[in-house]
């Protein structure tokens, strides 16, 4: 059985928001160098939806009291998913009725910011399934 200690996961997770954010900042100003301001406004727009659902569902999901028992923590966690996929709805919603953004930039920033999220999972992943030395067998 595996393990995962809450702070952990917090700061997985709040390193994953982090690093969406920096990613967003980056697509927006390539986009602002190749294209335009709009270019740049709907890549930040389209990363910014993507990290401030992350960071909804880890605030959510990592409370202190999700770590109380296996059952509380799956509630926190479908309700953290929820809360994101809530937002990620209003938020594209809420752009797309007042603001003219080009699809592109927008959409590839979006997508883009999934890019940390596997990025975080395959660096987490052999700590957490036992594959090769565990954190406190390194030297």
């Amino acid at each position: 059985m595996i393990a995962i200690d809450l702070p952990t996961a917090r700061r997985l997770a709040l390193s994953v928001v982090r690093g969406q954010a920096a990613v967003t900042l980056i697509v927006a100003l390539l986009s602002w160098a190749v294209a335009d301001s709009r270019a740049a406004l709907s890549a930040a727009l389209g990363g910014g939806i993507s990290t401030v659902a992350s960071l909804a569902m880890a605030v959510l999901s990592f409370r202190g009291t999700a770590a109380a028992d296996p059952q509380h923590a799956m509630r926190a966690l479908y309700a953290g998913e929820a809360a994101k996929v809530a937002v990620v709805v209003v938020l594209f919603v809420a752009v797309l009725k007042t603001t003219r953004v080009g699809a592109l930039p927008m959409l590839g920033a979006y997508i883009a910011t999934f890019s940390v999220v596997w990025i975080a999972l395959a660096g987490a992943l052999p700590a957490l399934s036992g594959v090769g030395p565990r954190r406190d067998e390194r030297r």
